[in-house]
C-alpha cells in the first residue's frame, strides 16, 4: 500500500518532474501529489506528499519559494527558457540600467506568465496550445509579489539573482519583463529553486537516490514546519470523534489564534490535520 511521507526532493537538471514522481511511487508510495513541478531545464527543491498526506497539497502550494537564476540579454527564446527557440534579438543593456530595473520589478505587480506553461486555457493546456501552433493562447495577468530580487553578479551578457517570490510567479516572465523594461531581450539560461516556505534544499534527498527513497520517514515534523501550524493533543474519545472525521468544539477551543493547521495528537501520534480557514479535516494521517 506504501507510506504516507512528506518528501523533500533535490531535482536534477534534464529530468521532468514527473519522471521524478516515478521513482517515488515506485519507492514509497504509487499514491503521490506534487506541490509545484519545476521546468525539466530546472533543478532544486520540490515537495511531494505521499499516501493520505496528498491532502495538504493546497496547503504546500501557497508557499513562497527562493530562486538563483542566471539571466542571459541579447536574445529571447519562445519558451523563455534554454529550450526554445530565438525569436527575437536586441543589444545588451549596460549594468546601470539592468540594475534600475530589477528595483522597479521588485514588490507586487501584475504578472503575464509564459505561453509555453501548464496553465489551463478553454480546458487545455497552455503550453500543449503553443506547441500545436495555436496563435490565441489568451492568459490573463496575474497578481504576483517579488519580494527581493538580488543581483549576485554581471557578467555580460549574464545577470545572476537570487529572488524571493509569492505564489504564482514564474522567474522566465521575470527575466522577459526584465528585459524588455531594458529595451532589450532576454530569457532564464538556468534556474535553481533553493527554497520553499522554510523548507530548503540542503535538506532535501536526491532524486536518483533510490535507496534513500525506501528509508524516508514519515516526515510529520515537515507539517510541523508549516506556517501557521500547531500540534494539540487529544483525548480518546476526541480521537475517536476525529478519525471518523469530525472535530469536537473542546478541540477547536484550543486552537490558539493565528493558527491555520493544527494537527490532532493523540498518544504522540497524528490523528488528522483541521484547516481552520476550511473549518474541516482536510487529511486523516491513520486510519
Amino acid at each position: 500500500m506504501g507510506r504516507n511521507a512528506v518528501i523533500l526532493v533535490d531535482k536534477g537538471e534534464g529530468i521532468t518532474s514527473f519522471d521524478c514522481l516515478g521513482r517515488i511511487k515506485r519507492n514509497v508510495n504509487k499514491k503521490t501529489g506534487h506541490c509545484g513541478t519545476l521546468d525539466k531545464f530546472a533543478h532544486g527543491l520540490m515537495i511531494v506528499l505521499c499516501g493520505s498526506y496528498t491532502h495538504m497539497v493546497p496547503a504546500f502550494m501557497g508557499l513562497d519559494k527562493t530562486y538563483e537564476a542566471e539571466i542571459e540579454f541579447g536574445r529571447m527564446t519562445d519558451t523563455l527558457d534554454p529550450e526554445g527557440e530565438v525569436v527575437e534579438t536586441s543589444p545588451v543593456p549596460s549594468e546601470e540600467v539592468i540594475l534600475s530595473a530589477v528595483r522597479r520589478l521588485t514588490g507586487v505587480q501584475m504578472q503575464l506568465p509564459p505561453v509555453y506553461s501548464a496553465i489551463h486555457v478553454n480546458g487545455k493546456r497552455s503550453y500543449q496550445m503553443a506547441r500545436s501552433g495555436a496563435s490565441d493562447v489568451d492568459l490573463t495577468p496575474r497578481l504576483v509579489n517579488i519580494y527581493s530580487a538580488e543581483v549576485l553578479s554581471w557578467k555580460s551578457p549574464v545577470l545572476t539573482m537570487r529572488l524571493h517570490v509569492s505564489k504564482g510567479t514564474y522567474i522566465r516572465s521575470f527575466a522577459r519583463d526584465l528585459g524588455h523594461m531594458c529595451f532589450s531581450s532576454a530569457f532564464v539560461r538556468t534556474l535553481y529553486r533553493t527554497q520553499i516556505g522554510p523548507f530548503r534544499v540542503e535538506d532535501a534527498v536526491r532524486y536518483d537516490d533510490e535507496d534513500a527513497l525506501k528509508l524516508i520517514p514519515e516526515g510529520r515534523e515537515l507539517i510541523s514546519m508549516l506556517p501557521g501550524s500547531r500540534e494539540i493533543e487529544i483525548d480518546d474519545i476526541e480521537a475517536f470523534k476525529a478519525a471518523n472525521g469530525y472535530v469536537k468544539h473542546s478541540v477547536r477551543e484550543r486552537i490558539a489564534e493565528g493558527t491555520t493547521f493544527a494537527i490532532l495528537m493523540h498518544d504522540g501520534e497524528p490523528v488528522c490535520v483541521y484547516s481552520l480557514n476550511d473549518n474541516k479535516i482536510i487529511c486523516q494521517v491513520h486510519k
